[in-house]
């Protein structure tokens, strides 16, 4: 097998989609463990690992899942989301809510 030939099945070009629709693209070897990609993506964007997740096919991503672990193929796209964080509960809505007429 030719190296150029080798080097194209060795690796995978991936796209990766932010809640904000922005799209990157990572190339990446297909035995390599996403961990690599994820921390890719997070200093690129500026998060957290710890304050994201990653999905393919609706389902979870592991650091130690592989593009082959999860047969992934040519272009397949990696959504992003970041976790929610609790939030303010609206007094003036729950007193709407509970109030007995």
């Amino acid at each position: 097998m030719s190296e150029e030939k080798k080097t194209e099945t060795e690796h995978i070009n991936l796209k990766v989609l932010g809640q904000d629709n922005a799209v990157v693209q990572f190339k990446i070897k297909k035995h390599t463990p996403l961990r690599k990609l994820m921390n890719a993506y997070c200093d690129r964007a500026g998060l957290s690992m710890q304050v994201v997740r990653f999905r393919f096919d609706g389902q979870p991503i592991n650091e130690n899942d592989t593009p082959t672990s999860l047969e992934m193929e040519e272009g397949d796209t990696i959504e992003v989301y970041q976790q929610q964080t609790g939030g303010q509960f609206d007094k003036t809505l729950s007193r709407g809510l509970c109030s007995r007429h």
